[in-house]
């Protein structure tokens, strides 16, 4: 290692610290899941993998050197559903998500996961919702799949509303699911910002660097009073609070690296 480090100098240690995250990720991907397969066979409810969920991403924030704080909490029910809506920053958004959110919780997600072997079985038996972004139409479908989910098995749904990482820290203009979604549960929304974790690791790149992140909370919105056709105005009126949230923190935290 020694070696390693004086021949390639500081892009070394980054490489052999990504390569370490990544081979804990894999191994404790493997524990973890096979920890919630086994349990779910007693209960299938999706409850164990969300419980595994909190549990996996903690260790592995912990192995990645990432200590994170939550600001919010307080304005959340704990007996309650919600429909929770956050940007998209990092891959370690997920592992912020579960670690931080005290409740039974499973993602909008992209199809492809299904395949992945042992992460993808346990998501399956945690009842997650995939969708298949590129068909609007099956989309649309997989929001009623979600609605009779989420009323069949209570729990929260996180969604993504972006629909894939951003490139350079900017947020992108929002989806439309989780506004439609929480207007056919009448599950409250709830927006939250994900703050500085777009330096940890960017997409395509093989560096992680460890640094404090953040979960801001926003005050969850009743769309009891919204009809379908207003889904444009519930998903415009949800981006500005989640940019409302994240310049709030910015204020507070003047040395992150957000953009």
């Amino acid at each position: 290692s020694q070696m390693f480090t004086t021949v390639y100098g500081h892009r070394g240690h980054r490489l052999i610290r990504f390569i370490w995250v990544l081979f804990n990720i894999i191994i404790w991907t493997l524990i973890w899941a096979s920890i919630g397969i086994v349990l779910s066979l007693f209960d299938w409810s999706g409850r164990p993998i969300a419980w595994v969920a909190n549990r996996w991403s903690r260790i592995l924030l912990y192995i990645s050197g990432i200590t994170y704080s939550i600001n919010g909490l307080e304005h959340l029910n704990p007996d309650q559903q919600y429909v929770f809506i956050a940007n998209h920053e990092s891959a370690f958004d997920i592992f912020l998500v579960f670690a931080a959110l005290p409740y039974s919780l499973v993602f909008l997600a992209k199809k492809e996961l299904k395949k992945i072997p042992f992460l993808g079985w346990a998501m399956i038996l945690g009842r997650n919702i995939f969708v298949e972004r590129k068909n609007h139409n099956a989309a649309l479908a997989s929001m009623e799949v979600a609605k009779k989910s989420l009323q069949k098995y209570p729990r929260s749904i996180m969604i993504f509303p972006e629909g894939t990482r951003s490139l350079d820290g900017n947020m992108k203009p929002f989806k439309k699911g989780g506004a439609i979604l929480s207007i056919q549960t009448g599950l409250p929304l709830v927006p939250m910002a994900i703050c500085d974790t777009f330096d940890v690791v960017k997409k395509g790149s093989f560096s992680i660097t460890p640094k404090p992140i953040h979960l801001e909370i926003g005050h969850p919105i009743d769309t009891s009073k919204y009809s379908f056709e207003e889904r444009n105005r519930v998903t415009e009126l949800l981006r500005n609070k989640v940019v409302n949230l994240k310049s709030t923190w910015a204020a507070r935290e003047p040395n992150s690296t957000n953009i």
